[in-house]
């Protein structure tokens, strides 16, 4: 492609909305265009790349044997209610009514589609396993999409359904799938961790997510630096401590008078710190739950610390909910001010603290009285029914599989695979006949990926402040050829000459043939992200060109393959050699990195 016939218009500056790297370098670069918020169009450039990413996935499909179909983003209501996700999801769906006022919505998933489509048509045991995926474009309302393309609320996923009928059969197609997701990203040259994750919306017993680790994510996993353990934030189990507990109540008259301090309009730990000029360690924040049978759980957690409330659904073995206002009136407890000790209405309220409650001293907590907190507690002072494993792990938190210690990263979802089990299958009837003609639910596996996030992704991985570098596979030309005077007779041919040879011998150029200055040039190479450029000046006299690599185009490649290419960076070649030495580079890196081991 000639610079001149392109739809390539770079931008100078950042613009004031973008909040990622990859957000502003991708509109800079004209790769991407706000239509609206969340919403984004692909220009040339970067339907290019997106289409490079697409193709990888298909091939990856292919290899494990799934099937490409395409579903429709525009669904009914009617299966959605059968799974109450129509009801659940709803902070998530966009939904309308037709002209014939039935309720319609566009697919954030589709498992309830797949699900149908193969209800209808799979009968029988000798119809599965099956795979079947499709990309394709989904909605979800978010009430804040940011980072261009990391959040949006339209965007393109491609998702992986399987159907079994056994757990062992799920097993491996799940174990197959997990290979060919790691070789997507190791063939787009994108430095991964697969961690435990939570099934979420989805649902699902087993779940592992692929996670990029930069600070534009909004993710977090947790990973142990002694064990290697990795799991989502979400999730991640943390070692039971060390402890004993026995209940030993304070005297009423003792608590009052030595470990009662007025605390004025200090609702919030930071208040708090603040107010009493100590550490938010020695704080207990003590949160109010409730079910839907109107049970009420306190749960205690260390100041610094958040309740997760992923790992406390599962510990009560039910969906809980923050109390309300009314329920502090109802029962006489002070919104702010509630604690374990001398609680009104005790019977009412079971008591759970999270470990890291367990060996605190001088604890510092609410006294169930308004401006009032009680200082200089210990653990056998609180009236606790139970401990658990309740908080959101962080840094330095002990391992529970080693009790070495973890360490927090903050992460990008590139991926994400569930083991469904029946789930669907069962509600909306996607039944088979087995060997002894016996009717049983079909087994499920899904697997998604971020096709149009993939493309933000890679330029986090990889990028500085006023340059992409795209990855070997994923760049959306592999040469850019800068004349540095397209005026200049002998520059021009020369430049036409190598561009024709380089697209005869399907070597994707871009020829930068606009009568520009060489820094304009410059400066749009390395903001393009192309990863090589020959340069053709003055010294084409001489019948020598040079080259050069995109500067950051070597963390893309492992140390051992760039060592191979090196020499040739910032190199001056024989204008005569220059297609052979681009189809050495170009070779070498095709078979070091589309050749992939199943």
């Amino acid at each position: 492609m000639r610079y001149t016939k392109s739809f390539i218009y770079t931008l100078k500056e950042t613009p004031a909305d973008t909040t990622t790297l990859s957000h502003s370098l991708l509109t800079r670069a004209c790769y991407i265009y706000q239509h609206a918020a969340g919403i984004y169009n692909f220009l040339p450039l970067g339907f290019k790349v997106l289409s490079k990413i697409w193709k990888i996935i298909e091939e990856e499909m292919d290899k494990i044997g799934a099937q490409e179909l395409l579903m429709p983003a525009l669904h009914t209501s009617n299966l959605w209610l059968k799974t109450n996700r129509y009801n659940t999801m709803d902070n998530v769906l966009f939904k309308f009514k037709d002209k014939k006022g039935v309720d319609m919505l566009l697919g954030p998933t589709h498992e309830e589609i797949i699900t149908d489509i193969v209800a209808h048509f799979v009968k029988s045991y000798k119809n599965l396993p099956l795979l079947l995926y499709q990309i394709q474009v989904k909605f979800r309302d978010e009430l804040r999409p940011k980072g261009g393309l990391i959040r949006g609320r339209e965007f393109i996923m491609k998702d992986l359904y399987s159907f079994h009928t056994s757990l062992e059969c799920l097993d491996k197609t799940y174990n197959n799938v997990y290979k060919a997701y790691s070789n997507i990203f190791e063939r787009l040259n994108l430095p991964f961790e697969v961690v435990e994750a939570h099934s979420g919306a989805i649902g699902g017993d087993v779940s592992h997510e692929f996670m990029l680790i930069t600070n534009s994510g909004e993710d977090k996993f947790i990973k142990c630096l002694s064990c290697g353990y990795t799991a989502s934030t979400e999730i991640a189990k943390i070692a039971k401590p060390d402890f004993n507990y026995s209940y030993n109540p304070l005297p009423l008259n003792e608590l009052e008078q030595k470990h009662l301090v007025h605390t004025p309009n200090a609702y919030t730990i930071q208040d708090l710190v603040k107010f009493l000029n100590k550490n938010e360690k020695n704080f207990v924040k003590s949160i109010l739950y409730k079910d839907n049978n109107n049970n009420f759980y306190l749960v205690l957690v260390r100041g610094d610390k958040e309740i997760n409330e992923i790992k406390l659904n599962k510990f009560l073995d039910k969906e809980v909910f923050l109390a309300e206002n009314k329920d502090f009136e109802i029962n006489n407890w002070i919104l702010g001010y509630i604690g374990p000790v001398n609680l009104n209405n005790r019977s009412k309220v079971k008591i759970i603290a999270d470990y890291s409650v367990s060996n605190l001293k001088d604890i510092i907590i609410g006294a169930n009285k308004k401006d009032y907190h009680f200082i200089n507690l210990n653990l056998e002072n609180l009236d606790i029914d139970d401990f658990g494993d309740l908080s959101i792990a962080t840094d330095n938190d002990e391992c529970y599989k080693c009790k070495g210690k973890y360490k927090v990263y903050p992460a990008l979802e590139l991926g994400h695979i569930f083991k469904l089990g029946t789930k669907y299958s069962q509600t909306l009837g996607a039944y088979f006949m087995d060997e002894t003609n016996k009717l049983k639910p079909i087994i499920m596996g899904c697997y998604g990926i971020g096709v149009s996030r993939l493309v933000s992704a890679i330029v986090e991985a990889y990028s500085s402040e006023n340059s992409i570098t795209w990855t070997f596979n994923s760049t959306p030309y592999k040469i850019y050829i800068l004349t540095i005077n397209i005026d200049d007779k002998l520059q021009y041919e020369k430049s036409l000459n190598l561009y024709n040879t380089l697209i005869q011998n399907n070597i994707e150029t871009l020829w930068d043939d606009r009568k520009e200055s060489a820094g304009v040039k410059f400066k749009d190479w390395e903001l393009l992200g192309i990863p090589f450029v020959i340069i053709i000046g003055n010294k084409i006299k001489d019948n020598l060109i040079e080259l050069k690599f995109n500067p950051n185009f070597h963390k893309t490649l492992k140390p051992e393959l760039f060592e191979k290419i090196t020499n040739y960076q910032n190199s001056l070649i024989n204008y005569d050699k220059t297609l052979e030495t681009i189809q050495y580079i170009i070779n070498l890196l095709n078979i070091n990195i589309n050749f992939i081991k199943n």
